[in-house]
This record gives C-alpha cells, sequence and structure tokens, in this order.
C-alpha cells in the first residue's frame, strides 16, 4: 500500500507540473491530502513505520527517482548550477512537504483542540 500511496503522490506531482500549477491548488492539494490520511492510516507516518511516508520519506524517495541527489552533486562537482528542470522538481518537492508537514503537524495537535 506505501508504495502505491508514494506511485500516486509522484503522479500527482508530475501532473502538476504538466500542467504548470502549483500544487496548493484544487484538485491537487485535495488529492494530496486524501495521500496523506491513508499514509497516517497505513501508519507510516510514524518514526519506526517499515515504509517511511514523512515528508522528508517521501522527498528522499522521489528525490532519488528523479536524480536530484546525483545532480545536485554534480553540479557543486562541476561548480556549475543546477538544471533548471532539476531547479523545477525541487521546488515541487518542497510545495508538497510543506503542505505535508502542516497536515501532520495538525492532524497530532487536533485531539487537543476536539471537545468531546
Amino acid at each position: 500500500m506505501a508504495r502505491q500511496v508514494l506511485d500516486r503522490i509522484e503522479s500527482i506531482l508530475l501532473e502538476a507540473e504538466s500542467e504548470e500549477k502549483p500544487l496548493e491548488i484544487e484538485p491537487f492539494r485535495g488529492r494530496l491530502f486524501e495521500l496523506f490520511v491513508i499514509a497516517d492510516g497505513g501508519g507510516f507516518l510514524k518514526e519506526d513505520a517499515e515504509v517511511d511516508l514523512t515528508a522528508d520519506g517521501i522527498c528522499r524517495e522521489l528525490g532519488e527517482r528523479w536524480g536530484l541527489a546525483e545532480a545536485t552533486a554534480q553540479s557543486t562537482a562541476n561548480q556549475q548550477k543546477l538544471a533548471s528542470e532539476h531547479v523545477a522538481r525541487m521546488r515541487l518537492l518542497w510545495s508538497m512537504m510543506r503542505m505535508w508537514m502542516e497536515w501532520d503537524y495538525a492532524w497530532k495537535r487536533w485531539p487537543e483542540f476536539r471537545s468531546e
């Protein structure tokens, strides 16, 4: 299930990128939030989770898939600017991570504010 969630996240990010639209608008934001809820329900946001679907874990996995670490290392080694397509993907990941971290924070704090 975790792999499917990660693949769907990647699909949403790439769709937003191809449409040149921000992740923070619908339908992207809502679809990502649904995946956040699934990831939480599956226990993938916990520290000891079998598969890490925290914001950092997703960033690490998609960054690897997209070759961002290698591109950054080569850019640094060659003392050249990072290619624009890699910068765009990093920005896309940052947008996703920011929302994911905000949801995680709010989700964990929800019981404090919910009256029963």
